[in-house]
């Protein structure tokens, strides 16, 4: 497939409840992509980390200007970051910071301004928040690729435009404006959803908007994701925070998003006593420093000024944040293997497996009560192996196993047809029933386009989750899409998972006709046929 039009139709699958009606931005970030591969940067990972710069350099100044205007109308004293000398590394030569900014380089002729970039704004860039923060760690092997002057003019120009047209938004829309800002970066995000060496690929947005609801994060909450790529899991589990912050303080503000769940904008309650919270809330790790940096923005891109994303494997011995978690939402690498002699010592499981092997380290990781939500691939809910049968027992037997929730083959479409499902599981509790439920519709078509459709069982889902203490064998047994097994019988069929397992088919009888019936239809169907070619044959 020609790599364009890979990436503008992945563009084109893109929805976002506060962008669907905003169709300039659309055409705005499809030019933006469209420019950088004519530029000579057609890998998508590429052009996102050089255009998440751009924007950070923006978003810097904008966000600078602001709190010197307040400071200003205020009264009050503020350093600017933009104050003072910048020492260039490697020479003896400084800058006054403001030459910096993205209004002052922004007027520089192309070619002299490309050396400007790459040379003083993006160091400054990498040190932007001190020697010892995750951002400037991660950020000391970034590079600023910018093949040609050309590309830097055009993707400036578009960026001006991208923030114009958000600032529209806000003032026209009622929209705020760290929310659209913080779509239109997971819009751009979603471009690099493509599926990873090691079976990793980007969770849709819906799909963790549902986990978010079923474990239900709290403020004050320690979050983490030990696979986290670019930090969507944690995002999801900070807006729902926030939009429940909303439900409780003033719930007329909350309005339904595009897949039934209920959404506020995150600016409405981030108070600096929230943000503080907020801020030391969210823990996440990868083993990609790429991903890393994009995670760290991301956060960073959403209010979350010091987010705490670190390069790590969690899976190995160097790894030793155990019972910390309150919360753990995952969608970690399925088809993996890690050395055996690398692996932590805290593992118990007898393989090398990785999803295997990312359960029991979430398992550890979590709190005595804490909660995980984690999507498996179908193998581990129901493969005959040792590791896979004990993995399951220590989940029935450790904690309690609240559901198991399958997902149609479909979900990670078109990256990946694997099935999968989510587990939820609290730490320390105790299983005598498991709910389960058959999700057949997700709110999108089950092919490679993956086109919003009316049909969504995620609002069910939710609901009948809520509702599975006082759900019983009466209640339809197990021929409706969710029902109740108890341990018991989990545990004599070797603590099987798989909802076929369980799940009582109904299957309609077909009633026939009698065969002298059908005979008589069957000839007078031919006598039509024959009284019909007749009168064709006299016409002719």
């Amino acid at each position: 497939m020609d790599k364009r039009m890979d990436i503008l139709s992945m563009l084109k699958m893109l929805q976002n409840n506060m962008l669907q009606n905003n169709t300039q931005l659309k055409s705005l970030i499809d030019k933006l992509w469209q420019n950088f591969w004519e530029g000579g940067i057609a890998n998508p990972l590429t052009a996102i980390e050089q255009i998440t710069y751009l924007i950070f350099m923006k978003r810097l100044d904008d966000l600078e200007a602001k709190r010197e205007r307040d400071a200003e109308w205020t009264g009050e004293k503020y350093l600017s970051r933009f104050a003072g000398q910048f020492q260039i590394p490697g020479s003896n030569e400084s800058i006054d910071k403001n030459e910096l900014r993205w209004s002052v380089f922004k007027h520089k002729p192309a070619d002299e301004m490309l050396m400007h970039v790459q040379m003083k704004v993006f160091p400054f860039l990498k040190e932007l928040n001190g020697e010892t923060s995750p951002f400037t760690k991660h950020m000391a092997n970034a590079v600023f690729i910018m093949p040609k002057a050309s590309l830097l003019v055009s993707a400036i120009n578009i960026v001006e435009d991208i923030f114009k047209e958000i600032e529209r938004d806000a003032t026209e829309g009622g929209h705020a404006f760290q929310d659209i800002q913080g779509d239109v970066y997971e819009m751009l995000l979603s471009e690099i959803a493509t599926a990873g060496k090691n079976g990793q690929f980007r969770t849709p947005r819906h799909i963790i908007k549902l986990m978010a609801e079923l474990v239900a994060p709290q403020l004050g909450q320690c979050i983490a994701d030990p696979a986290c790529g670019t930090g969507g899991f944690l995002l999801g589990a900070y807006q729902y925070i926030l939009t429940d912050l909303v439900r409780k303080k003033d719930s007329a503000k909350l309005q339904k998003d595009e897949d039934g769940f209920e959404r506020a904008a995150i600016s409405a309650v981030l108070t600096q006593k929230v943000k503080n919270i907020l801020d030391q809330s969210f823990v996440g790790y990868d083993i990609d420093t790429t991903m890393v940096r994009l995670g760290l923005m991301n956060l960073m891109m959403h209010g979350i000024d010091e987010p705490k994303i670190d390069y790590k494997d969690t899976l190995s011995k160097s790894y030793n944040e155990d019972s910390l978690f309150d919360i753990i939402m995952a969608n970690p690498p399925f088809t993996g293997n890690i050395d055996k002699g690398d692996i932590n010592e805290s593992l118990k499981l007898p393989t090398t497996k990785t999803e295997l092997l990312f359960v029991e380290r979430i398992f550890n990781m979590l709190k005595m009560g804490g909660t995980a939500a984690v999507i498996v691939p179908s193998g581990v809910i129901q493969n005959s192996g040792k590791a896979f049968e004990a993995l399951r027992k220590m989940l029935i037997e450790k904690t309690e196993l609240k559901a198991v929730i399958a997902m149609p083959g479909g979900v990670f479409k078109p990256y990946a047809g694997v099935s999968t499902a989510i587990l939820i599981f609290t730490k320390g509790g105790e299983t005598n029933h498991v709910w389960f439920y058959d999700m057949q519709a997700d709110g999108y078509s089950l092919d490679d386009k993956r086109n919003k459709i009316a049909d969504s069982d995620l609002p069910d889902i939710v609901q009948r989750y809520n509702e599975r203490g006082i759900l019983s064998e009466a209640g339809g047994g197990r021929k409706l899409k969710y029902f109740m097994v108890p341990k018991k019988e989990i545990a004599e069929n070797n603590y099987d998972l798989n909802l076929c397992t369980y799940k009582e088919e109904v299957y309609e009888e077909v009633v026939y006709e009698k065969p002298e019936i059908i005979f008589g239809k069957l000839v007078s169907l031919e006598v039509e046929i024959q009284k019909g070619l007749a009168e064709l044959n006299e016409l002719l």
